[in-house]
């Protein structure tokens, strides 16, 4: 769609979320970019700011406590003079509880920042009033939702009720707002794997590849103009999600 648009994308200082940050900057659009506890920025979503001259602010906001994240929206439209048209759920807590070690608090935790702050932030961008044009919301999901195994109890919990609000609100927000889902596979490594580990993984696919952090951007940017597309997630993995893994990609392939 052409225009400006003012985006905000939440966990978009670094990591993927900062890859999709720089990809909606490219595109043209001004970003409100939160981070839960400061917004610096990693240092290619720096560049690509400068480069493309965007207009942009930073908000620190602990999703932690999730009625913080719904005061989010009216803060960033207070900042930039109008509401948000593109919402981002890219925030994300992640841990390496299973069913036999996970706490109450693991699962309020996980739960609070990976599906009820997203669930506030939905709750007030789809209460400004309509005439904004195309609004979309777009929530970063994970491949293990078709096959979850036993491994970071918490958060693959988390993102599957994220994946039930995606469904839900795509179709309580129609047809003011656009809710749909893009789902990784293993994208940005961690310290936690090395290089011929990964490259293993890279042949367990499907496909016989990983997803680079800008291909997983591009879904988010066809989501974005994507007018007549809601309540629909995109699986961006390598075709991870056809097949079923007994661990976390971390332990496969050592």
């Amino acid at each position: 769609m052409a225009g400006k648009r003012l985006a905000l994308v939440t966990g978009g200082h670094r990591r993927l979320g900062g890859v999709i940050a720089a990809a909606l900057a490219r595109a043209g659009h001004s970003l409100a970019i939160h981070g839960s506890h400061d917004t610096r920025l990693d240092s290619h979503l720096a560049l690509a700011l400068e480069e493309s001259g965007t207009e942009w602010d930073g908000f620190v906001v602990d999703f932690a406590d999730p009625e913080s994240a719904e005061e989010l929206i009216a803060t960033v439209a207070t900042r930039f003079g109008r509401p948000p048209d593109i919402l981002v759920n890219s925030a994300a807590m992640f841990g390496q509880d299973r069913l036999d070690s996970v706490t109450a608090d693991d699962l309020m935790r996980h739960y609070a920042v990976n599906c009820a702050a997203p669930a506030m932030l939905t709750k007030a961008f789809g209460t400004v009033p309509a005439g904004n044009g195309d609004r979309c919301i777009i929530n970063i999901l994970d491949q293990r939702i078709d096959h979850p195994h036993g491994d970071q109890l918490a958060y693959t919990l988390s993102k599957l009720a994220l994946a039930g609000l995606t469904r839900t609100s795509a179709a309580s927000l129609a047809p003011r707002v656009r809710v749909n889902a893009v789902a990784p596979g293993l994208t940005i490594a961690t310290a936690d794997y090395d290089a011929d580990q990964m490259a293993r993984l890279e042949q367990m696919m499907p496909l016989a590849r990983l997803p680079q952090g800008d291909q997983i951007a591009e879904a988010v940017l066809y989501l974005v103009n994507a007018s007549a597309v809601t309540g629909q997630t995109l699986y961006v993995d390598g075709g991870a999600h056809l097949k079923s893994y007994d661990r976390d990609f971390m332990h496969l392939c050592r």
